[in-house]
């Protein structure tokens, strides 16, 4: 009783050194597509784009890996952007009517968006109404130096830049409306500004229009209405002809004018031609309208919305024309705001557009504006890692050059890219990560799509696209049909983007999977209990796929499935591209969703587990070696699935109200209670929690923890599973096993015969149940992870025997650590009895939710590191504790509680890094090692960055091996679901030294090739 009293833990300032170089946290990058974006914009001489977001956030992008973000203080949504061309200033306006000044600064060798002034537009004296001076658009002129505020009281204000100072030289529509025809006005208002654009060849000029449809062009200097147009149609949107002698506006009605401009004409009542495209039904408002002129002779025009009310009211579309050709842009998400790369040399006779950058509310798509057809360009960041919904991700680290190189090929031959000329990369940050090889990450997909992306630096990269939905029959083909019948008519409708919000069979989701790196093997698991094995393969394949049925209830009386049924596999013979293909299917019975798997490629061994239970399939073989039934009698929830509508109202009501009773009983009931739970328990220890002693006195700093019911629902949802080389049966003798935890604190370990490579055909796998654990309190099992006789987790799979990683310590005594939702503990082998453990939910009241063991090297030297287990709880704080001692490390802030889909789809890598879903589009990355740590490249030296242009990056991503097109890269889907338990429902120019430095930082583990995200 004593002991707990005087426990001190002490500070050894030697070891408090080590833990200061092993571990420092730091939320390093962004990856993805910003959500929810609201604003564009672009400097065509920094060739730097921005986006503004309903957050209140801004991001600067440039080349590849450099990238800055800027948060206003208020959350207010950012409407419109304005680069200050060629300074390293933006402007923002706000929701909120405020306006922003930022600037790129300098600080500690790195480039950051700081806010330097805000203006807030003072109401008009007289007028009580706000609104009159609610800012509608902004003109900042070419030469940086003013910046014309219109107003929806029809207003024009001027603002001094960069100071941000308002000029005594504000226009009133009152002074407008004194050189407007009588019949013009017939007493009505003109309206707010909806457009101000300065004239291209005079920059005393601007053309302001309003929402009634006059426009005006006003002289600055003499403050004179130079000229009139008298427009009838309901404004949009003004842009200038590059000489100036005409501009175009576009209306409500779903068409657009052209002005001609002529000082002997002040006052011009018609236009010169007047076009409604999609006429002459009713149409939407043409929101947007750029008119580009090309030396080959007619112009180019480009704008959004337009379409026919009735018939197509409800597409995003963009059309480009241009003489007879014409094409409308079908997006699957609306159209924020775009813009053309074009020559902006005053010099210069003709605009001659190269690109059309489109922001939409899910993507960025760009169009190759030079090449026939107006092809889509593939981007070399930016891809929407939510194409389809997110399940689930991986993360692997130390890529092998040769399966990269096989990935990439594969990617390759999905984007035909032998029609674009590839240009040479000019960034020295280009050519130092050309040589490398990159971490991988995997998202996994709604729609059945396994897509990998390089995850080396900021940018995630697309890669390769996985699609499973054609190894099974659905409706896809057929809707298919419809959709191509559908495009051949009028509009002439081109779908472009690869955001698909929408699946065509709920089942065919991803929820777990399983790679071998060295073996180009990989296995995915989906939702209607879908297991299936995949092998690389350079070439194109046509083969029928066997197909296999592993029934987990064994045939057990009583359980009735109501839940969907499987996905039926396509019979016959299937063709399949380059890349991963499908050579085994297992279908677990009931077609539950598949809450883990894992592989082991040189025992030719998959596990698969439910919630009815585990099974063990040796895919060499086509054979089942394993089926094991965890389902309690009380598991009724497990029978009903994910997608099942057959729930119990009466069912759920009458479970709350149980629980309402179980809570008013008395505490000596409970006392009485938790002691009988503990003995019943104890009778069903076996070789598990010998070393506990039950009478001794909970210490002051924990809290007392109640055992859980054994008739929870879901308590026999397998939660983990591993295999490993170890000692099971005795201490001298160690062999194959593996493992696997369930939901109700239950841990089964099965001794594995396994052949010889040379007998793999002639003889089959055999499993022995070795040991049976049950956890005391029936935590659900988290994890699951055998260490050698160093402490040390075991290496994958052919890392020994083809030399790269050290072999095991097999002399020492091997030790199994299980990570359950409240406690950590390890467990000697093979006796199975308790070593060390550590109640983290008894210290600090939270559970876990992930764990993982993380590599941590020093920064003080390279050839000092540790292994450390590191865990996220449902508090969102992030523990790491050491192995196998199990002492309390440090402990990070990192996601919010309240974020659960944050927290479920949190991953760690194996260099002590994690990305999390921050929301559907983006991943937050973060550090825990002092060493290992992405970030933004950033310029040095120089206080602008110079990079190379846009386009010029887009299309040397089409040359790229790591560049996928936007029509099939890879949709990154995180599982914000398949994790969650019932308790979690409750710039730049540097020197080639310089760039190197930065991709060293940036690398997984020096030395070493970093890993690939898959989602």
């Amino acid at each position: 009783m004593m002991k707990f009293r005087f426990r001190r833990q002490g500070n050894d300032p030697h070891r408090e050194k080590i833990k200061q170089d092993l571990f420092a946290f730091n939320k390093t990058v962004e990856h993805g597509f910003p959500n929810q974006p609201s604003a564009l914009a672009y400097d065509p001489k920094l060739q730097l784009m921005a986006f503004g977001t309903k957050s209140g956030a801004i991001k600067i992008y440039g080349a590849p890996g450099v990238e800055m973000t800027g948060l206003h203080k208020d959350t207010a949504a950012v409407t419109q952007i304005h680069f200050l061309y060629g300074q390293g200033r933006i402007l923002s306006l706000l929701d909120d009517n405020t306006i922003h000044l930022w600037e790129i600064v300098q600080r500690e060798n790195r480039s950051h968006l700081v806010e330097v002034h805000s203006f807030s537009l003072p109401g008009r004296p007289g007028i009580e109404s706000t609104s009159a001076t609610r800012v509608t658009v902004m003109l900042l002129k070419l030469s940086c130096d003013l910046l014309a505020l219109g107003t929806e009281g029809g207003g024009v204000h001027f603002l001094e830049l960069p100071t941000l100072t308002l000029l005594n030289k504000s226009l009133f529509q009152d002074e407008i409306m004194q050189s407007v025809p009588e019949e013009y006005k017939c007493g009505k208002s003109l309206g707010p500004v909806e457009s101000l654009q300065e004239h291209p060849q005079d920059s005393d000029k601007i053309l302001i229009g309003y929402s009634r449809g006059l426009v005006v062009l006003w002289d600055l200097n003499s403050r004179h209405v130079d000229n009139l147009f008298l427009g009838k149609q309901q404004l949009e949107s003004l842009v200038w002809e590059r000489s100036g002698n005409s501009f175009v506006s576009s209306h409500s009605d779903g068409g657009y004018m052209v002005w001609a401009v002529s000082s002997s004409n002040p006052c011009t009542r018609d236009p010169i031609s007047s076009t409604v495209p999609y006429g002459p039904f009713p149409c939407k408002a043409v929101n947007k309208i750029l008119w580009r002129t090309t030396e080959s002779g007619s112009p180019l025009v480009l704008f959004s919305g337009g379409m026919p009310r009735a018939s197509y009211g409800d597409r995003h579309c963009l059309t480009i024309l241009q003489d007879s050709s014409h094409v409308t842009l079908d997006f699957t998400s609306r159209v924020i705001d775009f813009f053309t790369i074009h020559c902006t040399d005053k010099d210069k006779e003709f605009d001659d557009p190269s690109a059309l950058v489109v922001l939409l509310e899910e993507e960025l798509v760009v169009i190759d504006l030079q090449m026939a057809g107006w092809p889509t360009v593939p981007a070399p960041y930016l891809a929407p890692l939510h194409s389809s919904a997110i399940t689930c991700s991986c993360h692997i680290s130390n890529v092998p050059p040769k399966l990269w190189e096989r990935v990439i090929s594969a990617g390759q031959q999905q984007c035909p890219l032998q029609n674009y000329e590839v240009g040479e990369l000019k960034d020295p940050i280009q050519k130092a990560k050309t040589s490398a090889f990159f971490p991988h990450a995997l998202c996994c997909h709604e729609d059945g799509t396994v897509r990998f992306w390089d995850a080396s630096g900021v940018s995630l990269k697309p890669l390769y696209k996985l699609s499973t939905a054609n190894i099974f029959q659905t409706d896809c083909d057929h809707n298919d049909s419809l959709t191509q019948a559908g495009e051949e008519e009028w509009p002439p409708f081109r779908k472009v983007g690869c955001f698909d919000p929408y699946s065509d069979d709920p089942r065919l989701a991803i929820q777990k999977i399983s790679v071998c790196k060295y073996s180009g093997k990989l296995v995915v698991a989906g939702t209607a209990g879908q297991v299936i094995v995949l092998v690389l393969s350079d070439e194109k394949s046509d083969h029928m796929i066997d197909v296999a049925t592993v029934d987990l209830l064994q045939d057990r009386e009583g359980f009735t499935w109501k839940g969907h049924d499987r996905l039926p596999p396509r019979s016959g013979s299937v063709v399949f591209a380059p890349g991963f293909q499908p050579v085994v299917l297992v279908q677990c019975m009931p077609p539950a969703a598949v809450t883990a798997v894992t592989l082991h490629a040189e025992w030719n061994l998959i596990a698969f587990g439910t919630s009815h239970g585990f099974g063990l399939f040796d895919y060499h073989r086509r054979s089942p070696v394993l089926a094991r039934c965890t389902l309690h009698p009380n598991d009724s929830l497990a029978m009903e699935g994910p997608l099942s509508r057959v729930k119990s109202l009466k069912k759920s009501l009458r479970q709350s109200f149980r629980r309402i009773r179980k809570s008013r009983v008395s505490g000596k009931k409970r006392a009485s209670h938790i002691h009988t739970c503990i003995s019943i328990l104890q009778v069903f220890v076996i070789q598990g929690d010998e070393a506990i002693e039950h009478d001794a006195e909970v210490a002051p700093v924990q809290r007392r923890i109640e055992p859980r019911s054994a008739d929870d629902s879901l308590s026999g949802v397998v939660r983990c599973l591993c295999f490993a080389d170890t000692f099971l049966r005795d201490g001298t003798h160690h062999g194959p096993t593996m493992w696997a935890g369930t939901n109700s604190g239950s841990v089964y370990a099965y001794a594995l015969d396994v052949p010889s490579q040379e007998k793999f055909s002639e003889q089959s796998v055999e499993a022995l149940l070795g040991k049976e654990i049950q956890l005391m309190h029936r935590a659900p099992v988290v994890s699951i992870a055998v260490l050698d006789g160093r402490g040390n987790p075991l290496p994958e799979p052919y890392e020994v025997s083809r030399d790269l990683a050290k072999a095991p310590d097999m002399q020492g005594s091997h030790s199994v650590l299980i990570a359950s939702e409240e406690q950590f503990k390890v467990f000697t082998l093979p006796k199975v009895s308790a070593k060390t453990k550590f109640k983290l939910t008894a210290h600090e009241g939270c559970r876990v939710r992930k764990v993982a063991l993380s590599n941590f090297t020093s920064v003080s030297s390279e050839d000092y590191s540790e292994n450390a287990l590191v865990c996220l709880t449902n508090l969102g704080d992030i523990h790491v504790f050491s192995v196998p001692a199990l002492r309390p490390q440090t402990r990070y802030d990192c996601i919010r509680k309240e974020d659960i889909s944050g927290i479920a789809s949190c991953v760690f890598t194996k260099t002590g890094q994690g990305l999390y879903l921050i929301s559907p589009s983006e991943y937050e990355r973060f550090s825990l090692s002092a060493r290992v740590i992405t970030e933004p490249l950033y310029q040095t030296g120089y206080y602008v960055v110079i990079l190379s242009g846009l386009l010029d990056e887009m299309r040397s991503a089409l040359s790229s091996p790591v560049l996928d097109s936007p029509n099939s890269s890879a949709d990154v889907t995180l599982d914000t679901t398949g994790e969650l338990t019932v308790e979690d429902v409750k710039d730049f120019l540097m020197t080639v030294d310089e760039a190197e430095n930065n991709y060293r930082n940036m690398t997984e583990e020096d030395g070493r090739p970093p890993g690939i995200l898959i989602n």
